[in-house]
């Protein structure tokens, strides 16, 4: 089932052709300071079934790996919309919290959790990864 969410504003339109069955939690600072939250939520998308229409702007940074990043915001209201990596090949990260049916849908991977919150418990049947695999 295609899924389609928006920004916080509404002027940027997400819809993934894909299926998901479950969800990644990140606990890499890149993505709390994104999110400005203690963990952002994601599923990486193949490229081709990714559509993102309105004003979005990008943001590069180097990861600790030394791959570049690039986010991408809503050009309007700032929200975080989808980040890419060379290390997601031909898939792009894209953050859930802008759809509605995401609710619904299991976080099954935590990645960076050396850095998970202590107030934050793991996620009940995810598994529990230390940094990116």
């Amino acid at each position: 089932m295609p899924h389609k969410g928006s920004c916080l504003c509404k002027q940027t339109e997400i819809v993934l052709d894909s299926t998901h069955a479950d969800q990644i939690v990140c606990h890499c600072l890149d993505c709390k300071e994104t999110s400005g939250s203690a963990f952002s939520t994601n599923v990486l998308a193949p490229k081709a079934q990714v559509h993102i229409t309105g004003p979005v702007k990008t943001y590069d940074i180097v990861a600790p790996s030394g791959n570049t990043v690039t986010r991408v915001f809503c050009g309007n209201c700032g929200s975080a919309i989808s980040h890419l990596s060379v290390f997601f090949g031909d898939a792009q990260a894209i953050q859930t919290g802008n759809f509605r049916d995401f609710k619904d849908i299991p976080i099954k991977t935590e990645l960076f959790v050396k850095d998970r919150w202590t107030g934050v418990p793991a996620f009940p049947d995810a598994a529990q990864v230390d940094a990116m695999p």
